[in-house]
């Protein structure tokens, strides 16, 4: 057995037949040039690949440095690789998706759920996302190389109520001394003049690459063909009510009978420091996001009188709601009935229902968009429907009254989406000290 395992060949037929498997994968058959590598590495040994390395130094031992940089090199090779096809980490950054999620969560994203994507942008800094490492502005890629979108295998397809990561739809634009705003959103309310003409207070507006736009995380409620629908704040999919989860909450009203609450009382029962900072308005009333659960808890509390939901009223149009148009008077609790574009649909197009579909045209679709009076011109010519190239998605945060989701930019493309939520290793609440700060309670949990 021992022979066996040093031989040359049975080294070069597991590696190699590994290697072909990858290159099936890939469905670059450039790649099969690696054999070659592979072959020579093994078996014939012509060329000295490890270049850093000195070949066949006077006592048989490397130097600390070369020691050093052998192990960096394979280390930085082995975790890109790793984060490009397989499991990349992430953490919960934003309040959006609790109480499923909370903000110190640490969790993995499986690439090989929905297929890895292949980089738009390969040539990059290795570990960081769009920008240098203590540095607000200096990109960490370069454009010199652009690949088309393209998508390996994967084990599956976007299932609905699936948590997943992608890239930030309308983080195409970004003012770089507001990035955590959109720049659509400040550019629809405060006018483009306002955000290009004041450099000093919203920085150059730069554009970025679609793997290179922020990555969100939320639960995908919509799958492409299906119909949503938001009723005084209960999600309706293809007229079926939404799942039930325990994690979602919405805005309550909770008034007192004049004494305040007692935070430790709201700690317990697991609202945040932040949710506590400003609810409070000193006059006995509270507004804070609760789950059901926490709703009927706190409702047991000797000086609280009464617990009410928000909920905006139907037809109480909301300026922050997607599709931003006069048409459409939707908020977050009660908007739609809406249709999730689905790749080989196509659709009837008219001026009153573009500001649904412009975005999908003009920016993923990469089509040229113009509008002469009652007219549609894509690519020129005029056009009284259009046949989608890709599917799309609907995401939401469980944090009802307190997400940035589809309900403000509208749809998640398939080439925005990077993963799925699978696994939680570590929690971090920030909001305690020491030890205190880890949520055992939450270690090594699978995503639902």
């Amino acid at each position: 057995m021992k022979e066996l395992l040093t031989n040359k060949w049975f080294k070069f037929g597991i590696v190699g037949g590994l290697y072909l498997l990858w290159v099936i994968w890939l469905q670059n058959f450039w790649w099969l040039i690696g054999l070659g590598i592979i072959f020579d590495i093994y078996v014939t040994q012509k060329v000295h690949w490890a270049f850093w390395k000195k070949k066949n130094p006077p006592n048989g031992k490397q130097t600390k440095v070369v020691e050093w940089v052998d192990a960096i090199i394979f280390a930085v090779i082995a975790a890109t690789f790793i984060r490009l096809f397989f499991i990349e980490a992430y953490t919960i950054p934003t309040s959006s998706m609790e109480k499923s999620l909370l903000v110190g969560d640490y969790l993995f994203v499986s690439k090989v759920a929905y297929g890895p994507k292949m980089p738009n942008t390969p040539v990059s800094f290795p570990f960081v996302h769009h920008t240098m490492p203590f540095s607000k502005t200096t990109k960490s890629y370069s454009e010199v190389i652009k690949n088309p979108y393209r998508r390996l295998a994967g084990l599956g397809e976007i299932k609905r109520n699936d948590v997943v990561v992608f890239n930030f739809p309308e983080g195409d634009t970004v003012a770089l001394n507001i990035q955590d705003q959109s720049y659509y959103q400040n550019v629809r309310f405060k006018g483009r003049s306002e955000i290009w003409n004041q450099p000093r207070r919203y920085g150059e507006i730069i554009y970025r690459p679609v793997d290179k736009r922020e990555n969100y995380i939320k639960r995908c409620v919509g799958i492409s063909g299906d119909e949503i629908k938001i009723v005084d704040g209960q999600l309706f999919v293809n007229g079926d009510k939404q799942n039930v989860y325990n994690g979602v909450q919405y805005n309550y009203i909770v008034t007192t009978n004049g004494t305040s609450i007692n935070p430790k009382a709201l700690s317990r029962i697991g609202v945040s420091n932040d949710d506590m900072r400003y609810a409070y308005n000193g006059k006995a009333i509270y507004n804070l996001p609760l789950t059901n659960e926490m709703a009927k808890e706190i409702k047991k509390f000797k000086n609280v009188i009464s617990v009410q939901r928000q909920i905006s009223a139907k037809g109480q149009a909301d300026p922050f709601i997607f599709p931003f148009s006069k048409h459409y008077r939707w908020n977050v609790d009660n908007f739609g009935p809406l249709r999730i574009p689905r790749a080989g649909e196509t659709v009837a197009l008219t001026t009153s229902n573009l500001p649904i579909y412009e975005r999908i045209i003009d920016v993923y679709e990469e089509n040229d968009l113009k509008v002469e009076g009652d007219k549609i011109l894509i690519n020129g010519k005029e056009a009284k429907s259009y046949t989608f190239k890709m599917n799309y998605y609907w995401m939401m945060g469980d944090n009802r009254h307190n997400s940035a989701d589809s309900r403000m930019w509208g749809f998640v493309p398939e080439d925005h989406v990077v993963g799925k939520a699978v696994f939680l290793w570590l929690s971090l609440d920030k909001d305690k000290s020491l030890f205190e700060k880890i949520r055992f309670n939450r270690l090594f949990r699978v995503i639902k």
